[in-house]
């Protein structure tokens, strides 16, 4: 990377590239280690890569508005020339290479955990994994859209979507500092398969990439599976996920567990609680090992908007798991089974509000699939940034809407509209 002039008055996407480049070489290393699949290419890859991480940490939301601030001058400091068309862009990435991708995703785990920045959670390293459906359309598809059929009145239309699992390291926080939640990989689902066995096929690839990185694995109730759960037993990993299924006989058990044994008072984040905790039950012989069922019934007040009176409410939960009792106790293991909803609101969520991950930015299955996952990088660096670069000062009262404007002003601050494009 071209160094900026003048340390003085850096300005934060600046800054960031600096960062990037620093600790992560971001341009020696993530962004060399990606090719595609073009013979004699007349863009360079890199050129591309660094065009759409900056249209990320921008929030651009399309390649049409990176194209129109092509000519700015912070793009010709940076990558020495103005950036390509926004067909281009597309074009090239549907030939991208996604493993290369992943490596650059694995360097920034390696150089965080390097840096004492992804802690555990006293001895387990915890990972989610969920399912999320980017985009539905009646008319656009392509061959890697899934399909289904919507009954609307006395028709049926056929619905084209995509959906991606996607697995999110969470770590322990450090010291004064939110933790750093890193997204690590994703895989999208096939047509003819379901949810479960996309998952198991990440899994493969994340567990051979990042065989230490995590030893529980979280999800909903759609994973309890007897085949979930003796997949990540045999890479010596344990499972913890929603338990929903009545029919089970695993829950019918456990339920008439809950109605005869007393429950033990507890808290979870100041709300008080009943807990109940039943190991070694035996009555899920798909599975290779005793599950233990834990219960937790939650009671908490809400505001009413309409008159401003305080309701009380109460939640019941039920997570099946082969965690032992010892040394993960219930408080424990119910403060994992919560931590499942981190993909939501601190993955999918921000992706998709925030940092506009589930735009379609070109139709095409490889295309939509790179996106993603320099979403990924772009996402893992920035709070990697704002978490270990930024002082708590500048962090204080300032939104992620904040930083996106200010460095889409950076951006914007560099083009003379006087200049046709």
């Amino acid at each position: 990377m071209e160094a900026f002039p003048g340390k003085e008055g850096l300005t934060i996407l600046r800054r960031l590239l600096a960062y990037a480049e620093k600790v992560f070489q971001f341009s020696g290393t993530v962004v060399a280690g990606v090719a595609d699949r073009r013979l004699q290419p007349r863009i360079p890859t890199a050129l591309v890569v660094k065009s759409v991480a900056v249209l990320f940490w921008a929030r651009m939301g399309s390649l049409n508005a990176l194209e129109l601030a092509a000519h700015s001058g912070f793009f010709h400091r940076w990558i020495g020339q103005s950036v390509c068309s926004a067909d281009s862009i597309g074009r090239v990435n549907a030939l991208m290479d996604a493993e290369g991708l992943r490596q650059g995703l694995h360097h920034i785990y390696d150089r965080l955990k390097r840096n004492k920045a992804l802690p555990d959670h006293g001895g387990i390293g915890v990972a989610v994994l969920d399912g999320h459906e980017s985009h539905t359309s009646y008319l656009q598809h392509c061959a890697g859209c899934l399909e289904r059929t919507i009954h609307t009145g006395n028709v049926d239309r056929t619905q084209f979507y995509h959906r991606q699992v996607t697995l999110m390291l969470l770590p322990a926080a450090r010291p004064g500092c939110q933790p750093i939640r890193l997204l690590l990989d994703h895989e999208p689902q096939r047509a003819g398969e379901d949810e479960v066995a996309a998952a198991l096929r990440l899994l493969v690839r994340v567990i051979g990439s990042y065989p230490r990185a995590f030893d529980l694995v979280l999800a909903d109730a759609l994973y309890a599976t007897a085949p979930f759960f003796n997949f990540l037993l045999s890479h010596d990993k344990h499972a913890l996920t929603v338990l929903k299924d009545d029919r089970r006989n695993l829950y019918q058990d456990a339920a008439a567990l809950f109605a005869t044994v007393p429950s033990k008072a507890g808290f979870y984040r100041n709300r008080p609680c009943l807990w109940w905790d039943f190991p070694d039950l035996l009555t899920w012989p798909q599975v290779h090992t005793p599950v233990r069922v834990i219960r937790s019934l939650e009671t908490y007040s809400v505001k009413r908007q309409l008159d401003g009176k305080d309701e009380l409410k109460t939640s019941d939960w039920v997570w099946a798991t082969t965690l032992p009792l010892q040394p993960v106790s219930t408080e424990r293991a119910i403060g994992f089974g919560h931590q499942r909803w981190d993909i939501e609101n601190h993955g999918f969520n921000e992706l998709v509000r925030g940092w506009h991950a589930d735009h379609i930015y070109r139709h095409d299955p490889n295309a939509i699939e790179c996106f993603l996952l320099m979403a990924f990088l772009a996402c893992n660096i920035f709070h990697a940034f704002f978490m270990l670069n930024l002082k708590p000062e500048i962090r204080k009262h300032r939104t992620q809407a904040f930083w996106r404007i200010f460095m889409s002003a950076e951006i914007y601050a560099g083009i003379n509209p006087a200049i046709s494009p």
